[in-house]
């Protein structure tokens, strides 16, 4: 995304809807640790999402429902020390917003005073809309979730694609509607048609980040380890994968293991040795008197 700051600049959500005036797209990712944030940071994006995909693909749970604000703060708090011009934003797990509109703007301020967010993201509409309300009105920017929503996926009849019936893409841009209205800076359309999510976004003014939505929003975001390779088993069909980092990290083990196993490692090369002269004095001082 092409901004108006100079080089090393923080970009922020007003530089989010600026570029959607401009037609300037926005690249997202997911990070969840500091060497991750880094990463993404020189590659170049505009904004991290530390999300709450760190259940599954950081923890080892099998959805998203199990994180806790606790949890998120650490990943969280290690994504923003360790950047600077990208915006961090931070999933809002679940149960952290769905209790009461104070429930909410509690975790909210957490997750931007402990965690060092620059915003958070919430899931869904409907009783949401009042949460997002209430957490932009202490001041705090909030990037609404339509689609897809992973944390009420059994509810919708599992990891689906949203919208492919009319009543049902209608009722998406309803709610993408209503979050904007409610104060959303940013919308994430996730796994729907292409054609839904670009009249989504033709409908809103506010900037929509895609993620299996097609090439018609104005940015798209990634899971770290999907667009990596570092993701076993299923990758949706949206994922495109520009590494194969698990097979490589695989084959580096193996013969980091083999090596061991043979004596081979550590070598002269990784061994540290004693100053010159040094190491007879030690072993003439071991020698029995």
């Amino acid at each position: 995304m092409a901004t108006d700051q100079q080089p090393g600049k923080r970009i922020t959500p007003f530089h989010f809807r600026r570029g959607k005036e401009r037609g300037d797209l926005i690249a997202m990712v997911t990070a969840y640790d500091a060497p991750s944030a880094r990463l993404a940071e020189q590659a170049g994006v505009d904004g991290i999402l530390v999300g709450d995909s760190a259940a599954m693909t950081v923890l080892g749970h099998d959805s998203t429902v199990q994180i806790t604000v606790d949890e998120m703060l650490v990943l969280t708090r290690a994504v923003a020390r360790s950047v600077f011009r990208p915006l961090v934003v931070a999933d809002m797990p679940f149960g952290s917003f769905q209790v009461s509109d104070e429930e909410a703007v509690r975790h909210a301020v957490r997750l931007v005073k402990e965690g060092g967010a620059g915003a958070v993201k919430l899931e869904g509409a409907g009783p949401t809309l009042t949460r997002v309300a209430a957490i932009v009105g202490v001041g705090i920017p909030v990037m609404g979730h339509v689609g897809l929503t992973p944390q009420s996926a059994v509810a919708l009849g599992g990891y689906r694609v949203q919208g492919r019936r009319v009543r049902d893409a209608h009722r998406l841009r309803d709610e993408a509607l209503a979050l904007q209205g409610a104060g959303c800076f940013a919308i994430v359309l996730e796994a729907m048609p292409a054609i839904v999510a670009s009249r989504i976004t033709e409908a809103l003014d506010v900037p929509t980040i895609g993620i299996g939505a097609g090439p018609g929003c104005d940015g798209q975001i990634l899971v770290w380890h999907d667009l990596l390779g570092m993701t076993p088993g299923h990758v949706p069909q949206f994922v495109k994968q520009y590494a194969k980092l698990a097979d490589a990290a695989k084959i580096a083990l193996k013969s980091y293991v083999a090596d061991v196993r043979a004596r081979k490692f550590p070598d002269a090369q990784h061994t540290y040795q004693m100053a010159e002269g040094e190491e007879a004095a030690f072993a003439d001082s071991l020698k029995p008197i």
